[in-house]
């Protein structure tokens, strides 16, 4: 396989094929990521991307999942993506699904027509990094995005049967902004109703605008008790219905999961036994991991 730089891709697509559609993000501005800042934005040919596919082919003997990277591979258009799932489906017979990152830019440019004509041709899930539902800590991160046009990309997807997968980030409004940013996001989150809600903690990473930002004092960042508290304020806020909600990433200083609504007041007495101080957090090396 080739690949160029570093390759990033959800979780949960840890046992997929990746292949490498664009290189990069065509926005690359948020404040907090360093992703793709040695990238510069590049949509990939459909002659490499099907070369890349036959490779793969000859290489592995059964393909259940497929992961188009990079930062937004629903950027290319319609008929390129469908020219690339027809090779899939041709290629992989045995994969159940394919998946992407979407930014709401790239979906709300999509017609829900096309959407479904991807979704009918393998395209299952769609990832979109939502961040914050607070305006303010949208700006402030440089996100390129409303909550109005985030709960509209989302509506969208949910509206093609397409499977939706959200993240946001805690402590992203730091000590400043905690409250909205928590009450605002359930608010974006409990618009969109997804599939999927994954709630990642902020890791600060050198070279990043918000490195900067926290360094000269602008933004505070919270303590691990107090994550803890920004996500109960979120989580009692959040109304949604059948939405696996999962905080187990690497990043998080406390694993949590459950299904939404159904488990809401469980979890709130699990937040409310780990803020009382009976839970141990995860030793801050251990974030990197």
């Amino acid at each position: 396989m080739r690949y160029e730089g570093a390759v990033y891709r959800p979780p949960s697509e840890a046992y997929s094929l990746i292949i490498q559609v664009t290189l990069g993000c065509s926005h690359n501005k948020c404040t907090f990521c360093s992703m793709f800042k040695d990238k510069k934005f590049k949509i990939r040919t459909i002659e490499d991307i099907f070369e890349d596919l036959e490779m793969s082919r000859q290489h592995y003997k059964y393909v259940r999942r497929i992961f188009l990277a990079d930062g937004d591979a629903l950027i290319l258009k319609t008929q390129d993506l469908e020219k690339i799932l027809i090779k899939i489906k041709e290629l992989f017979p045995e994969c159940e699904r394919v998946s992407m990152y979407g930014t709401p830019g790239d979906i709300l440019r999509k017609s829900e027509e096309d959407l479904i004509k991807l979704k009918n041709l393998g395209l299952k899930i769609i990832y979109l990094g939502v961040e914050s539902g607070s305006d303010e800590v949208l700006q402030d991160i440089n996100k390129g995005v409303t909550s109005e046009e985030m709960i509209e990309a989302g509506k969208k997807i949910m509206r093609t049967g397409i499977k939706l997968s959200v993240t946001l980030i805690s402590s992203l409004g730091g000590k400043e902004k905690w409250k909205q940013h928590a009450v605002e996001s359930a608010r974006v989150i409990s618009e969109i109703n997804p599939d999927y809600l994954g709630l990642l903690t902020l890791m600060v990473e050198p070279n990043t605008e918000i490195y900067d930002k926290i360094r000269n004092g602008e933004v505070t960042l919270l303590s691990p008790k107090e994550v803890m508290i920004e996500t109960r304020e979120f989580i009692k806020n959040l109304e949604v219905d059948n939405c696996v909600f999962r905080s187990n990433h690497a990043s998080n200083y406390a694993p949590l999961a459950a299904n939404l609504n159904e488990d809401k007041e469980r979890l709130l007495e699990e937040l409310d036994s780990i803020i009382e101080g009976n839970y141990g957090f995860k030793n801050e090396s251990y974030r990197r991991l």
